[in-house]
């Protein structure tokens, strides 16, 4: 699933007129990029939350092919964050196959295919694509997986358990893994993120796994400073 719905308020006039999905960097967009990569991971299907200048979205996909099914999940009221988003696309994927969900502002090489293959060993509900980065908001892991998150801006910190054994904070990608029954777990409703799911997941004993990248690249286009970073970098080859 590619996250798509979002308003894109952060990235100012070019967020106003083309949505996130659009945008383009060295010739591609960034959903044709995410749906590529999605693809070459494995994927047969790939559902797209769209709300923010859906029809736009709509008209583009309908005059390309990227290599696979795409299908349409329609937030037509409000967004409704990725936990939300999830939910309400859950009639949509094929039944019993893990899910690989993956924000369309953040453009990276992992190898995906070896975050499912990890994720899929491991039997953990949820398995995050996380990174050794500076940030200001985090994901606090232990010897289990996910315990809690903490967010320097406003210095608060959450634990959903007491932590086992070496704690680590690492930065969330964007990207993540997923086992089919994660869907019947959710029991929120309405706008509300994913991140929250696994937090209370993890206080009743669930495991939500970190997967650190030994290599690749990661960019994220949230704003107009990360944008221009990420086109300098493919675009004109210039150093990020």
């Amino acid at each position: 699933m590619i996250f798509a719905a979002g308003l894109g308020t952060r990235l100012g006039a070019i967020g106003e007129t083309t949505p996130k999905a659009l945008i383009e960097i060295a010739g591609q967009t960034m959903l044709e990029r995410t749906a590529r990569r999605l693809a070459g991971a494995g994927a047969r299907r790939v559902v797209v939350n769209v709300h923010h200048h859906a029809a736009q979205i709509e008209r583009y996909l309908a005059g390309h092919d990227f290599g696979v099914e795409i299908l349409l999940s329609r937030e037509t009221e409000r967004p409704l964050e990725t936990g939300g988003g999830l939910l309400h696309a859950r009639g949509l994927f094929t039944a019993g196959e893990p899910l690989l969900l993956h924000n369309v502002d953040v453009l990276t090489d992992f190898a995906l295919g070896d975050l499912l293959a990890r994720h899929e060993a491991s039997g953990a509900v949820a398995t995050l694509a996380v990174q050794e980065r500076d940030t200001a908001r985090q994901l606090l892991f232990d010897d289990v997986g996910l315990f809690g998150r903490e967010d320097r801006r406003d210095g608060t910190r959450r634990e959903a358990r007491p932590p086992r054994g070496t704690v680590r904070a690492l930065a969330f990608s964007g990207i993540q893994a997923c086992a089919p029954r994660l869907l019947d777990l959710v029991t929120e409703r309405g706008v509300f993120r994913i991140v929250d799911v696994h937090l209370r997941l993890a206080a009743a004993g669930h495991v939500i796994a970190p997967w650190v990248p030994e290599r690749g690249r990661w960019l994220e286009i949230g704003n107009p400073e990360r944008l221009e970073a990420a086109r300098a970098l493919l675009e004109r080859g210039r150093p990020d």
